[in-house]
Formats: C-alpha cells, sequence, structure tokens
C-alpha cells in the first residue's frame, strides 16, 4: 500500500473529496446486498458509512467485509465521495480492509435494550449514537464555562472533595474515616468559593458533589459536576444578568459546535435557539405560589416546588425563568436577608422548560457576623466547623453573592434527553439512581 496515502478522521472527510485516505474505526453495524457490503463505521469524530463493492474489489476482500462482527476495529482504504442522501454527507469507496482486533459476541446488538441492561454495559455503550453526543455536547458545555468565565475576569479555583462540614444540611452527607476524624464527600464549593472572592474579586469552583440521598426521579444523581461562580461587590440583580448570560452562551456555543450531535439527538435546534434571547422573565415566590393556585395546583406559601410545580412556571413563559426570593425556613443558613421581609431571603432559582426543572440555584449572601452565627446555630451545625466562614465577615467583608449550575441537569435539558443516564459515563454506584 502507498505510503502517500494520508491517515485521516471521518470528521475531516469534507477535506478529502475525490482522494483516497485511510481511517482506523471501529464497525458500528453493517448490512449487505449480493454486490455491495454497508459498512457502518465510527472513530470517535463522527459516524459515517464505507461502501464496498464487489465489483471493485477481490473476491477476498468482499467475503471479509461481509464477516465482519460488531465493534471490529480495523482500517479501511478507500476514496472519499459526497453522499447528499446521509446527514454526515460523506461516505468511502472502500479498497482496502485490515482488521486491527477482531470482535466476537459484543453485547449490546442493533436492537432495543432496556435501562438496567445498559447500565450493567455502560463501559461499552459509551460507544453507541445516544451517549457520543450527548457527552460531545457535555464537552462543549465544559470548554464554553471556561471560557465564559474567564472572558467575565474569574479566577478558576478548586475547592476541597472532604470536608468537615456541611454547607447544604446534615442529612444528605457521604461520611468517611479521615485519619481517625469524620469526614465528608463535598455537597458544594460554595464556602470555599466565597474566601475565594474575597481575594480574587471573582472566582469559580467546577467539580464533583455529592448528595447521599436516595432519590430515584430523573432529576437526581448521588454524584454531579457544579459550576459555582461567586463575585464580591455584586448585588443579586446583577449576578441574575450574569446567570442568564452564562446560559445563553452555553446554548450558544452548543448550537454553533454540535450541529451533528444535536441531529443525532433529534432536539429541536430552534426552540434551543428561543433559549438564548434575553432577558429571561423574573416572577417573585409569592407570585408563583399564586400563579400555581390559579391554575389549581394544591400548593401553600411556604413548601419548595416539586416537579410538576417548576414544569408548569417554566413553561408558562416558554422560557427560562427566575424564581426570586424564597422562604427562608427552606433556603441555606448562608442567604441574604429581604431588606423588608424577615421571611424571605434575596435567592433565586432558574427553572429550564420542557418539564427540565431548576439548573441554577444562587442568592445574595448574608454579611453579618452575629446573624450566620445564629442561622449556622438554628441548623443544627457545628459553630466551631464555620469559623473560618465566619471570619470572612470580620475582615472587610462585601456584599456578594454567587449561584452554582448543575452540569449534569444542563446537559440533559441542552440535548432534551428524559434521563440522567447519558450524562456520567462510567458504571459505578452514582448510575443506579434511576426512575
Amino acid at each position: 500500500m502507498s505510503q502517500d496515502i494520508p491517515t485521516i478522521q471521518i470528521i475531516d472527510a469534507k477535506n478529502y473529496v475525490g482522494q483516497t485516505v485511510k481511517i482506523g474505526a471501529w464497525l458500528r453495524q453493517k448490512r449487505g446486498s449480493g454486490k455491495l457490503a454497508f459498512l457502518q463505521l465510527r472513530d470517535g469524530t463522527a459516524f459515517f458509512q464505507a461502501v464496498v463493492a464487489k465489483a471493485d474489489v477481490s473476491e477476498a476482500l468482499f467475503e471479509l467485509a461481509k464477516g465482519l462482527k460488531q465493534e471490529t476495529s480495523l482500517y479501511v482504504t478507500g476514496e472519499i465521495h459526497e453522499d447528499t442522501r446521509s446527514s454526515f454527507g460523506y461516505e468511502m469507496a472502500v479498497s482496502d480492509i485490515e482488521i486491527i482486533g477482531d470482535s466476537q459476541d459484543y453485547p449490546i446488538t442493533p436492537k432495543e435494550h432496556g435501562t438496567d441492561f445498559l447500565f450493567d454495559e455502560r463501559h461499552l455503550y459509551l460507544r453507541h449514537l445516544k451517549p457520543f453526543a450527548t457527552l460531545k455536547i457535555r464537552n462543549t458545555l465544559i470548554a464554553a464555562t471556561y471560557e465564559f468565565f474567564n472572558n467575565e475576569g474569574f479566577t478558576k479555583l478548586d475547592s476541597p472533595l472532604l470536608t468537615g462540614s456541611a454547607p447544604e444540611g446534615t442529612t444528605e452527607l457521604f461520611e468517611t474515616d479521615y485519619f481517625g476524624e469524620s469526614a465528608y464527600l463535598s455537597q458544594t464549593g460554595q464556602l470555599y468559593a466565597e474566601a475565594g472572592a474575597m481575594a480574587f474579586g471573582k472566582v469559580f469552583t467546577f467539580g464533583p458533589t455529592f448528595r447521599a440521598e436516595k432519590s430515584k426521579t430523573r432529576r437526581h444523581l448521588t454524584e454531579f459536576w457544579m459550576v459555582e461562580p461567586e463575585m464580591a461587590f455584586m448585588h443579586q440583580e446583577e449576578s441574575l444578568e450574569l446567570q442568564e448570560r452564562y446560559i445563553s452562551f452555553l446554548i450558544s456555543k452548543v448550537l454553533e459546535k454540535n450541529d451533528q450531535e444535536l441531529d443525532i439527538l433529534e432536539r429541536d435546534k430552534a426552540l434551543l435557539a428561543s433559549y438564548t434571547q434575553l432577558p429571561y422573565p423574573r416572577i417573585s415566590y409569592d407570585d408563583a405560589v399564586k400563579l400555581l393556585q390559579d391554575n389549581g395546583f394544591d400548593i401553600e406559601w411556604g413548601v419548595d416546588f416539586g416537579s410538576p410545580e417548576e414544569t408548569f412556571l417554566a413553561n408558562h413563559f416558554a422560557k427560562p425563568v427566575f424564581i426570586v426570593n424564597f422562604p427562608k425556613a427552606i433556603k441555606a443558613f448562608y442567604m441574604k436577608r429581604h431588606a423588608t421581609r424577615d421571611d424571605v431571603v434575596i435567592s433565586a432559582d432558574l427553572l429550564a422548560p420542557e418539564g427540565y426543572g431548576e439548573i441554577i440555584g444562587g442568592s445574595e449572601r448574608d454579611t453579618d457576623y452575629e446573624y450566620l452565627k445564629m442561622r449556622i446555630a438554628e441548623q443544627g451545625l457545628d459553630l466551631d466547623e464555620y469559623n473560618w466562614y465566619l471570619d470572612l465577615r470580620k475582615y472587610g467583608s462585601v456584599p456578594h453573592s454567587g449561584f452554582g449550575l448543575g452540569l449534569e441537569r444542563m446537559v440533559t435539558f441542552v440535548t432534551g434527553e428524559e434521563h440522567i443516564r447519558e450524562a456520567i459515563p462510567f458504571p459505578r454506584m452514582t448510575n443506579r439512581i434511576r426512575p
């Protein structure tokens, strides 16, 4: 075989129309007739079809092509042609095949499989269309997150994964032994981000967080990745403006970079594009409760919204909507008191339409040392574990705000997928949380 034949990736096929190239790939599926073998190939960059014509190759090569098993790895050589019938737009006319690694009895055959089965085969399911598209979009969201916050002048900090305290309450903690003392898998990086904001002005943390709740809804994981910005000298309204710009930026980047993946997932791109239009509506918790009551919901003031309520509210506005100023009793201790009401805090949840629920939760942070000390005690937390946090209110405290975005929840919203099973790739206890 000629040494001048370039080795390329499938995604670059458009640049080699009419040329003979070599591609390393895996066989996803195949079909054929008496004279043609159609090989559906993937290489990690894209999916396309390679056609083996009996009239153009040796009998041995044609028989080899017909006998290939699902997920065999191979080098294929051939000429790239345009293919207007496929969404990818290009295919290969094969002139040679070299098997790299054989595959026998691949378990995920081209048929419908149940959720339980796919959980057990997650290490292989990664190779298939929906996980491929979902995780490519997840990668875009991660890259866009760094781009957005870098452009906005933020500094990236890393918060510890083992902590001695419980920022979000004591009932959802994974406890571990830390050299004879109790330590917990982190629920949030927020408190550490507040310390960072007092040093750098604007910071964000981005890493795994853990919640030890045995939820079996499609909205919850025990392990997920959280983006948590914190901004000094920023009040809540400025924070909301930043949040909506961030969401719009993320969606715009996916529309720009993941056209093929959105097609694989059959996502309505025009609908996604409508979510980039700003500003997002804002409605108070008080008005949201009244709106729900007026539309037949049996809900009282003071309770948190569940999935039906969140779905109705976001769909009512047909785009992401901020619910602002929640009751103090159902929010975390660090949220700032309302200026004229003692029963609510300056907080906001951003609800996504189409039933995807809360994608951002945030607030302005209280700066009163004695008030926070009292709130920590009220929630049954160990004051000694929070002395460092209270120090932030003693040495030059300033107004500051922050929020958290759950990456996996954002992935499900942007991709239009029904379940978070696509979002985290590998089989572990986390992925057993399912409907």
